[in-house]
Protein backbone atom coordinates (compact mmCIF):
# COMPACT_ATOMS: atom_id res chain seq x y z
CA UNK A 1 0.00 0.00 0.00
CA UNK A 2 1.23 3.30 -0.58
CA UNK A 3 1.76 5.69 1.85
CA UNK A 4 0.63 9.45 2.20
CA UNK A 5 2.55 12.20 3.63
CA UNK A 6 2.21 16.06 4.23
CA UNK A 7 4.88 18.58 3.21
CA UNK A 8 4.14 22.21 4.68
CA UNK A 9 6.73 24.91 4.43
CA UNK A 10 7.11 28.82 4.17
CA UNK A 11 8.95 31.05 2.90
CA UNK A 12 9.68 34.64 2.06
CA UNK A 13 12.97 35.77 0.25
CA UNK A 14 13.91 38.39 -2.54
CA UNK A 15 16.74 36.65 -4.78
CA UNK A 16 18.21 37.75 -8.04
CA UNK A 17 18.50 35.31 -10.89
CA UNK A 18 20.07 34.31 -13.68
CA UNK A 19 19.62 35.11 -17.66
CA UNK A 20 20.14 31.37 -18.60
CA UNK A 21 21.42 28.44 -16.57
CA UNK A 22 22.15 29.10 -12.99
CA UNK A 23 22.95 32.56 -12.03
CA UNK A 24 20.55 35.55 -10.86
CA UNK A 25 21.45 38.10 -13.43
CA UNK A 26 18.50 40.18 -14.45
CA UNK A 27 15.98 39.64 -11.94
CA UNK A 28 15.45 41.12 -8.71
CA UNK A 29 12.21 39.51 -7.85
CA UNK A 30 10.43 37.62 -5.17
CA UNK A 31 7.75 34.57 -4.23
CA UNK A 32 6.22 34.15 -1.17
CA UNK A 33 5.44 30.57 -1.03
CA UNK A 34 2.96 28.28 1.06
CA UNK A 35 3.77 24.85 0.03
CA UNK A 36 1.56 21.72 0.82
CA UNK A 37 2.61 18.81 -1.18
CA UNK A 38 0.59 15.67 -0.76
CA UNK A 39 2.93 13.22 -1.87
CA UNK A 40 1.76 9.58 -2.39
CA UNK A 41 4.22 6.95 -2.55
CA UNK A 42 5.54 3.82 -2.87
CA UNK A 43 8.80 2.47 -0.57
CA UNK A 44 11.03 3.88 -4.04
CA UNK A 45 11.52 7.95 -4.30
CA UNK A 46 10.83 7.01 -7.75
CA UNK A 47 7.58 6.43 -7.58
CA UNK A 48 6.35 9.72 -5.92
CA UNK A 49 3.30 11.19 -7.47
CA UNK A 50 1.38 14.41 -6.68
CA UNK A 51 -2.36 13.13 -7.50
CA UNK A 52 -4.43 16.40 -8.14
CA UNK A 53 -7.86 14.85 -8.95
CA UNK A 54 -8.41 13.85 -5.56
CA UNK A 55 -7.64 17.50 -4.45
CA UNK A 56 -10.40 20.07 -3.34
CA UNK A 57 -10.04 22.37 -0.36
CA UNK A 58 -6.13 22.66 0.79
CA UNK A 59 -5.00 20.91 -2.10
CA UNK A 60 -1.52 19.32 -1.02
CA UNK A 61 0.00 19.04 -4.32
CA UNK A 62 0.10 22.64 -5.07
CA UNK A 63 2.66 25.57 -4.67
CA UNK A 64 1.37 28.72 -3.86
CA UNK A 65 3.00 31.82 -4.55
CA UNK A 66 3.19 35.51 -4.54
CA UNK A 67 6.32 36.91 -6.56
CA UNK A 68 8.25 39.37 -8.05
CA UNK A 69 9.48 36.86 -9.78
CA UNK A 70 11.66 34.04 -8.45
CA UNK A 71 10.66 30.60 -7.34
CA UNK A 72 11.92 29.84 -3.40
CA UNK A 73 10.78 26.70 -1.67
CA UNK A 74 11.52 25.90 2.24
CA UNK A 75 12.43 22.49 3.12
CA UNK A 76 15.03 20.34 5.52
CA UNK A 77 17.78 18.58 4.86
CA UNK A 78 20.46 16.26 6.63
CA UNK A 79 20.33 14.30 10.17
CA UNK A 80 18.90 16.33 12.10
CA UNK A 81 16.87 18.41 9.48
CA UNK A 82 18.11 22.01 8.95
CA UNK A 83 16.05 24.85 7.43
CA UNK A 84 16.58 25.48 3.80
CA UNK A 85 15.08 28.11 1.09
CA UNK A 86 16.42 27.10 -2.61
CA UNK A 87 15.28 29.03 -5.32
CA UNK A 88 13.00 26.60 -7.83
CA UNK A 89 14.92 27.30 -11.81
CA UNK A 90 13.44 25.28 -14.55
CA UNK A 91 16.98 26.54 -16.33
CA UNK A 92 19.40 24.92 -13.89
CA UNK A 93 20.25 21.41 -13.30
CA UNK A 94 22.78 20.86 -10.14
CA UNK A 95 21.09 21.63 -7.18
CA UNK A 96 22.97 23.19 -4.70
CA UNK A 97 23.72 24.41 -1.30
CA UNK A 98 25.68 27.13 0.26
CA UNK A 99 27.48 25.20 2.58
CA UNK A 100 30.10 25.88 6.01
CA UNK A 101 31.80 24.09 8.83
CA UNK A 102 31.51 26.40 11.68
CA UNK A 103 28.88 28.84 12.88
CA UNK A 104 29.22 32.18 13.90
CA UNK A 105 28.64 32.94 17.58
CA UNK A 106 26.74 29.63 17.64
CA UNK A 107 24.05 30.77 16.00
CA UNK A 108 23.11 29.29 12.61
CA UNK A 109 22.90 31.02 9.49
CA UNK A 110 19.25 30.42 8.14
CA UNK A 111 21.18 31.12 4.87
CA UNK A 112 23.83 28.28 5.10
CA UNK A 113 23.69 24.47 5.78
CA UNK A 114 26.26 22.74 7.58
CA UNK A 115 27.34 19.36 6.23
CA UNK A 116 29.42 18.49 9.51
CA UNK A 117 25.94 18.77 11.73
CA UNK A 118 24.40 16.31 9.47
CA UNK A 119 25.18 12.44 10.60
CA UNK A 120 23.21 11.44 6.67
CA UNK A 121 25.86 13.46 5.06
CA UNK A 122 28.08 11.86 2.51
CA UNK A 123 30.40 13.90 -0.07
CA UNK A 124 30.79 11.69 -3.77
CA UNK A 125 33.95 10.53 -4.18
CA UNK A 126 35.12 11.90 -8.13
CA UNK A 127 35.75 8.04 -9.26
CA UNK A 128 31.86 7.30 -7.89
CA UNK A 129 29.68 6.96 -11.60
CA UNK A 130 27.79 10.05 -10.30
CA UNK A 131 30.77 12.30 -10.78
CA UNK A 132 31.71 10.29 -14.07
CA UNK A 133 29.04 10.03 -15.53
CA UNK A 134 26.28 12.25 -14.72
CA UNK A 135 27.87 15.05 -14.73
CA UNK A 136 28.90 15.16 -18.68
CA UNK A 137 26.26 18.12 -18.95
CA UNK A 138 27.54 20.16 -16.86
CA UNK A 139 28.99 23.51 -18.41
CA UNK A 140 32.21 22.95 -16.65
CA UNK A 141 33.23 19.23 -16.42
CA UNK A 142 33.23 18.24 -12.80
CA UNK A 143 36.86 17.71 -11.67
CA UNK A 144 38.35 15.57 -8.66
CA UNK A 145 39.83 17.81 -5.57
CA UNK A 146 42.97 17.09 -3.44
CA UNK A 147 41.10 14.71 -1.18
CA UNK A 148 39.80 12.69 -4.55
CA UNK A 149 36.36 14.44 -3.67
CA UNK A 150 33.84 15.09 -7.04
CA UNK A 151 34.04 18.97 -7.35
CA UNK A 152 31.95 21.01 -9.44
CA UNK A 153 32.45 25.08 -10.32
CA UNK A 154 29.41 26.72 -11.45
CA UNK A 155 29.60 30.10 -13.85
CA UNK A 156 27.05 32.41 -14.19
CA UNK A 157 26.16 35.31 -16.99
CA UNK A 158 26.79 37.65 -15.04
CA UNK A 159 30.37 36.23 -14.29
CA UNK A 160 28.87 35.30 -10.94
CA UNK A 161 30.29 31.75 -9.62
CA UNK A 162 30.43 29.04 -7.26
CA UNK A 163 32.26 25.98 -6.42
CA UNK A 164 32.19 22.86 -4.13
CA UNK A 165 32.23 19.28 -4.17
CA UNK A 166 29.40 17.33 -5.03
CA UNK A 167 27.15 15.18 -2.12
CA UNK A 168 24.41 13.31 -1.31
CA UNK A 169 22.22 14.00 1.68
CA UNK A 170 18.56 13.37 2.89
CA UNK A 171 15.89 15.86 1.61
CA UNK A 172 12.75 15.85 3.98
CA UNK A 173 9.43 16.30 2.44
CA UNK A 174 7.43 16.43 5.54
CA UNK A 175 7.04 15.45 8.82
CA UNK A 176 7.02 11.55 8.27
CA UNK A 177 8.95 11.26 5.28
CA UNK A 178 12.13 12.04 3.48
CA UNK A 179 13.87 10.98 0.31
CA UNK A 180 17.58 9.63 1.07
CA UNK A 181 20.54 10.08 -1.26
CA UNK A 182 19.42 13.14 -3.49
CA UNK A 183 22.68 14.77 -4.92
CA UNK A 184 23.21 18.44 -4.87
CA UNK A 185 26.62 20.38 -4.91
CA UNK A 186 27.37 21.92 -1.16
CA UNK A 187 29.44 25.32 -2.19
CA UNK A 188 31.52 26.69 -0.12
CA UNK A 189 33.09 29.36 -2.70
CA UNK A 190 30.27 31.68 -3.62
CA UNK A 191 31.34 34.95 -5.78
CA UNK A 192 27.83 37.29 -6.65
CA UNK A 193 27.29 39.89 -8.13
CA UNK A 194 24.14 40.79 -6.28
CA UNK A 195 25.33 39.84 -2.40
CA UNK A 196 22.62 41.06 -0.92
CA UNK A 197 20.23 39.76 -2.47
CA UNK A 198 21.27 36.47 -3.26
CA UNK A 199 22.64 35.93 0.49
CA UNK A 200 19.16 35.73 1.52
CA UNK A 201 18.46 32.26 0.20
CA UNK A 202 20.38 28.75 0.39
CA UNK A 203 20.74 27.75 -2.95
CA UNK A 204 19.32 26.82 -5.83
CA UNK A 205 16.99 23.83 -6.97
CA UNK A 206 17.64 22.97 -10.36
CA UNK A 207 14.39 21.66 -12.42
CA UNK A 208 15.77 20.78 -15.88
CA UNK A 209 16.23 17.67 -17.62
CA UNK A 210 19.49 16.79 -16.93
CA UNK A 211 20.09 14.03 -14.95
CA UNK A 212 21.16 15.19 -11.66
CA UNK A 213 18.66 17.88 -11.46
CA UNK A 214 15.38 17.43 -8.28
CA UNK A 215 13.12 17.03 -10.97
CA UNK A 216 14.95 14.07 -12.63
CA UNK A 217 16.29 12.21 -9.58
CA UNK A 218 12.57 12.79 -7.94
CA UNK A 219 11.40 11.09 -11.17
CA UNK A 220 8.30 13.46 -11.59
CA UNK A 221 6.17 12.81 -14.91
CA UNK A 222 5.56 16.30 -15.48
CA UNK A 223 4.68 19.87 -13.77
CA UNK A 224 3.38 22.95 -14.50
CA UNK A 225 2.51 26.47 -13.09
CA UNK A 226 0.51 29.33 -13.73
CA UNK A 227 1.33 32.91 -12.80
CA UNK A 228 -1.53 35.63 -12.59
CA UNK A 229 -0.86 38.91 -14.79
CA UNK A 230 -3.36 40.52 -12.52
CA UNK A 231 -2.02 40.46 -8.87
CA UNK A 232 1.23 38.25 -9.05
CA UNK A 233 -0.22 34.98 -7.54
CA UNK A 234 0.42 31.66 -9.09
CA UNK A 235 0.22 28.00 -8.78
CA UNK A 236 2.57 25.12 -9.05
CA UNK A 237 1.92 21.15 -9.66
CA UNK A 238 4.03 18.74 -9.32
CA UNK A 239 2.21 15.72 -11.18
CA UNK A 240 -0.01 15.30 -13.74
CA UNK A 241 -2.99 18.03 -13.34
CA UNK A 242 -6.00 15.72 -14.55
CA UNK A 243 -8.47 18.44 -14.75
CA UNK A 244 -11.39 19.05 -16.97
CA UNK A 245 -12.40 22.95 -16.70
CA UNK A 246 -8.57 23.57 -17.86
CA UNK A 247 -8.46 24.58 -21.93
CA UNK A 248 -7.11 21.89 -23.88
CA UNK A 249 -3.55 22.39 -24.24
CA UNK A 250 -1.34 22.76 -27.45
CA UNK A 251 2.08 21.06 -27.61
CA UNK A 252 4.99 21.90 -28.60
CA UNK A 253 8.16 19.29 -29.03
CA UNK A 254 10.84 19.43 -26.90
CA UNK A 255 13.99 19.64 -29.19
CA UNK A 256 16.57 17.38 -28.51
CA UNK A 257 20.15 16.40 -30.06
CA UNK A 258 22.10 13.44 -29.86
CA UNK A 259 25.52 15.15 -30.21
CA UNK A 260 26.97 17.79 -27.98
CA UNK A 261 27.45 21.27 -29.90
CA UNK A 262 29.70 23.83 -27.86
CA UNK A 263 26.62 26.77 -27.71
CA UNK A 264 23.70 24.17 -27.21
CA UNK A 265 22.52 23.46 -23.88
CA UNK A 266 21.36 19.74 -24.40
CA UNK A 267 19.41 19.56 -21.18
CA UNK A 268 17.36 22.87 -21.10
CA UNK A 269 13.64 22.92 -22.15
CA UNK A 270 14.34 23.91 -26.13
CA UNK A 271 11.48 24.34 -28.64
CA UNK A 272 11.56 26.03 -32.05
CA UNK A 273 10.72 29.34 -32.42
CA UNK A 274 8.85 29.74 -36.32
CA UNK A 275 8.31 33.48 -36.19
CA UNK A 276 6.61 36.19 -34.22
CA UNK A 277 3.83 38.24 -35.19
CA UNK A 278 2.74 42.29 -33.67
CA UNK A 279 -1.02 42.72 -34.08
CA UNK A 280 -1.12 39.53 -36.15
CA UNK A 281 1.35 40.79 -38.79
CA UNK A 282 3.93 37.92 -39.08
CA UNK A 283 6.99 39.42 -39.11
CA UNK A 284 9.51 38.94 -42.22
CA UNK A 285 12.10 37.02 -40.34
CA UNK A 286 13.95 34.26 -42.13
CA UNK A 287 13.43 30.98 -40.98
CA UNK A 288 17.31 30.24 -41.12
CA UNK A 289 18.04 32.72 -38.07
CA UNK A 290 15.58 30.92 -35.72
CA UNK A 291 16.65 27.51 -35.68
CA UNK A 292 20.19 26.55 -34.27
CA UNK A 293 23.42 26.29 -36.28
CA UNK A 294 26.05 24.07 -36.57
CA UNK A 295 27.60 25.20 -33.63
CA UNK A 296 24.19 25.18 -31.10
CA UNK A 297 23.84 28.97 -31.10
CA UNK A 298 20.20 29.79 -31.59
CA UNK A 299 18.17 27.45 -29.63
CA UNK A 300 14.80 28.66 -28.05
CA UNK A 301 14.79 27.95 -24.50
CA UNK A 302 11.66 28.47 -21.87
CA UNK A 303 13.18 29.54 -19.14
CA UNK A 304 11.08 30.08 -15.36
CA UNK A 305 14.52 31.84 -13.90
CA UNK A 306 14.44 34.31 -16.56
CA UNK A 307 12.46 37.73 -15.88
CA UNK A 308 11.80 38.67 -19.65
CA UNK A 309 11.98 37.12 -23.44
CA UNK A 310 15.78 37.93 -25.17
CA UNK A 311 15.51 37.60 -28.68
CA UNK A 312 18.76 37.32 -30.94
CA UNK A 313 19.89 40.81 -33.06
CA UNK A 314 18.25 40.06 -36.52
CA UNK A 315 14.80 38.94 -34.46
CA UNK A 316 14.86 41.52 -31.98
CA UNK A 317 15.63 44.80 -34.48
CA UNK A 318 12.30 43.26 -36.84
CA UNK A 319 10.49 43.13 -33.50
CA UNK A 320 11.44 46.67 -32.41
CA UNK A 321 11.27 48.38 -35.78
CA UNK A 322 7.62 46.84 -36.53
CA UNK A 323 6.37 47.87 -32.44
CA UNK A 324 8.07 51.47 -32.90
CA UNK A 325 6.06 52.16 -36.11
CA UNK A 326 2.33 50.50 -34.41
CA UNK A 327 3.04 52.82 -31.50
CA UNK A 328 3.80 55.44 -33.43
CA UNK A 329 1.51 58.45 -32.11
CA UNK A 330 0.42 56.20 -29.47
CA UNK A 331 3.25 56.66 -26.99
CA UNK A 332 6.33 58.95 -26.68
CA UNK A 333 9.43 57.17 -27.58
CA UNK A 334 12.24 58.21 -24.79
CA UNK A 335 15.12 60.01 -26.67
CA UNK A 336 17.72 59.07 -24.74
CA UNK A 337 20.38 56.77 -26.48
CA UNK A 338 22.19 55.64 -22.95
CA UNK A 339 19.83 54.35 -21.62
CA UNK A 340 19.67 50.67 -22.01
CA UNK A 341 17.42 48.91 -19.58
CA UNK A 342 19.51 46.25 -17.90
CA UNK A 343 21.87 45.98 -20.64
CA UNK A 344 19.57 44.78 -23.42
CA UNK A 345 16.26 46.54 -23.82
CA UNK A 346 16.79 50.38 -25.75
CA UNK A 347 13.31 50.89 -26.96
CA UNK A 348 11.54 52.65 -24.43
CA UNK A 349 9.21 55.24 -23.47
CA UNK A 350 7.46 58.29 -21.16
CA UNK A 351 4.36 57.88 -19.58
CA UNK A 352 2.82 60.36 -17.28
CA UNK A 353 3.32 59.31 -13.95
CA UNK A 354 -0.16 60.24 -12.81
CA UNK A 355 -1.56 58.53 -15.84
CA UNK A 356 -3.51 55.18 -14.74
CA UNK A 357 -3.14 52.87 -17.26
CA UNK A 358 -1.73 52.02 -20.45
CA UNK A 359 -3.38 52.95 -24.00
CA UNK A 360 -4.42 49.69 -26.01
CA UNK A 361 -0.62 48.42 -27.31
CA UNK A 362 0.05 45.89 -30.02
CA UNK A 363 0.10 42.30 -29.46
CA UNK A 364 3.27 40.52 -29.75
CA UNK A 365 2.45 36.62 -30.52
CA UNK A 366 5.70 33.80 -30.21
CA UNK A 367 5.26 30.84 -33.11
CA UNK A 368 6.11 27.84 -31.90
CA UNK A 369 5.80 24.83 -33.92
CA UNK A 370 2.38 23.41 -32.62
CA UNK A 371 1.10 26.27 -30.13
CA UNK A 372 1.20 30.06 -29.89
CA UNK A 373 2.44 32.49 -27.18
CA UNK A 374 0.28 35.58 -27.10
CA UNK A 375 1.89 38.90 -24.85
CA UNK A 376 -0.33 41.54 -24.69
CA UNK A 377 -1.69 44.41 -22.50
CA UNK A 378 0.83 45.45 -19.76
CA UNK A 379 3.12 42.44 -20.22
CA UNK A 380 4.32 44.44 -23.51
CA UNK A 381 5.89 46.90 -21.42
CA UNK A 382 8.03 47.30 -18.16
CA UNK A 383 7.61 49.81 -15.89
CA UNK A 384 11.33 50.32 -14.88
CA UNK A 385 11.43 51.10 -10.91
CA UNK A 386 12.66 54.43 -9.79
CA UNK A 387 13.20 55.76 -13.34
CA UNK A 388 11.84 58.85 -14.20
CA UNK A 389 11.95 62.26 -17.02
CA UNK A 390 10.80 65.02 -15.16
CA UNK A 391 7.35 64.54 -14.07
CA UNK A 392 7.44 60.56 -16.54
CA UNK A 393 7.85 57.40 -15.51
CA UNK A 394 9.99 54.91 -18.18
CA UNK A 395 8.39 52.19 -19.38
CA UNK A 396 10.72 49.60 -21.90
CA UNK A 397 10.04 47.20 -24.13
CA UNK A 398 9.82 43.64 -22.50
CA UNK A 399 11.73 42.04 -24.69
CA UNK A 400 15.68 42.24 -25.20
CA UNK A 401 18.79 41.89 -27.66
CA UNK A 402 20.35 38.79 -26.90
CA UNK A 403 23.48 40.41 -28.91
CA UNK A 404 24.02 42.90 -26.57
CA UNK A 405 24.26 40.36 -23.63
CA UNK A 406 26.86 38.56 -25.87
CA UNK A 407 23.94 35.44 -25.48
CA UNK A 408 23.84 32.76 -28.49
CA UNK A 409 20.40 32.23 -27.59
CA UNK A 410 16.66 32.47 -27.60
CA UNK A 411 15.10 32.82 -23.71
CA UNK A 412 11.27 33.11 -23.13
CA UNK A 413 11.04 34.49 -19.61
CA UNK A 414 8.28 34.12 -17.05
CA UNK A 415 7.19 37.89 -17.46
CA UNK A 416 5.85 36.28 -21.00
CA UNK A 417 4.69 33.79 -19.46
CA UNK A 418 1.86 35.13 -17.17
CA UNK A 419 -1.76 33.21 -17.36
CA UNK A 420 -0.45 30.90 -19.31
CA UNK A 421 -0.86 27.68 -18.13
CA UNK A 422 2.69 26.26 -18.47
CA UNK A 423 2.84 22.22 -18.59
CA UNK A 424 6.45 20.74 -18.62
CA UNK A 425 5.83 16.89 -19.95
CA UNK A 426 8.98 15.02 -19.34
CA UNK A 427 7.64 11.68 -20.40
CA UNK A 428 6.24 13.14 -23.94
CA UNK A 429 9.45 15.48 -24.09
CA UNK A 430 6.46 18.51 -25.08
CA UNK A 431 5.78 21.53 -23.39
CA UNK A 432 1.90 22.47 -23.20
CA UNK A 433 0.41 25.86 -23.40
CA UNK A 434 -2.73 27.31 -22.79
CA UNK A 435 -4.34 31.01 -22.13
CA UNK A 436 -5.57 31.02 -18.60
CA UNK A 437 -7.08 33.39 -15.99
CA UNK A 438 -4.19 31.86 -13.49
CA UNK A 439 -5.89 33.94 -10.32
CA UNK A 440 -8.88 32.17 -11.21
CA UNK A 441 -7.05 29.10 -11.62
CA UNK A 442 -5.61 29.26 -8.48
CA UNK A 443 -9.53 29.27 -6.91
CA UNK A 444 -10.24 26.99 -8.96
CA UNK A 445 -8.21 24.11 -7.12
CA UNK A 446 -8.95 25.82 -4.10
CA UNK A 447 -6.13 27.51 -2.75
CA UNK A 448 -6.59 30.87 -1.22
CA UNK A 449 -3.68 33.74 -0.57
Amino acid sequence: MNSCIIFDSISNSNPSLKILSLSSLYLQISFLFLIQIHLCSSSSPKSLIFPLKTQILRSPNKLQFQHNVSLIVSLTVGTPPQNVSMVLDTGSELSWLHCNQTTRNNQPDPTVFYPNQSTSYKPIPCFSPTCTNKTQDFPIPASCDSDNLCHATLSYADSSSSDGNLASDIFHLGSSDNISGVVFGCMVSIFSSNPDEDSKTTGLMGMNRGSLSFVSQMGFPKFSYCISGSDFSGLLLLGDSNVTWLAPLNYTPLIQISQPLPYFDRVAYTVQLEGIKVSGKLLPIPKSVLVPDHTGAGQTMVDSGTQFTFLLGPVYTALRTEFLNQTTGVLRVLEDPNFVFQGAMDLCYRVPTGQTSLPNLPSVSLVFAGAEMVVSGDRVLYKVPDETRGSDSVWCMSFGNSDLLGMEAYVIGHHHQQNVWMEFDLEKSRIGLAQVRCDLARQRFGVGL
